[in-house]
């Protein structure tokens, strides 16, 4: 079965996005279906893979990078630009282990299928 993993990088400091929370889903017949929500450590990682034994199809992770900025002592505008950073992609090998890293700042980010 599919693995899937995730780590947050904060471009603002350099440093690892601690506590954030990851809110997995699966896109179903035009549903999403809640998986769970899981905190980064202090690495920025997970402590253990969100999903283990994934079947293949569409999937979101929904990172709550606005709590997560209010939380450094950032001054953010009203609302923020970023709130929750989506991020849908599709598991499509059923032996293949998926990382999908986040690059964040308050204003932009970057994700990409990593190894």
């Amino acid at each position: 079965m599919t693995s899937l993993t995730t780590h947050v990088l904060d471009q603002a400091s350099g440093l690892p996005g601690r506590n954030i929370a990851v809110d997995i889903l699966k896109l179903e017949a035009g549903r999403r279906i809640a998986l769970g929500t899981v905190s980064t450590n202090s690495d920025g990682r997970t402590d253990a893979p969100l999903l283990t034994k994934a079947e293949p199809g569409t999937y979101e992770l929904v990172f709550h990078i606005g709590a997560y900025f209010q939380a450094q002592g950032l001054s953010l505008t009203e609302p923020a630009f970023l709130d929750e950073v989506v991020i849908r992609f599709g598991l499509s090998d059923s032996h293949a282990h998926y990382h999908v890293p986040l690059l964040v700042s308050p204003y932009g980010y970057s994700a990409y299928r990593g190894s």
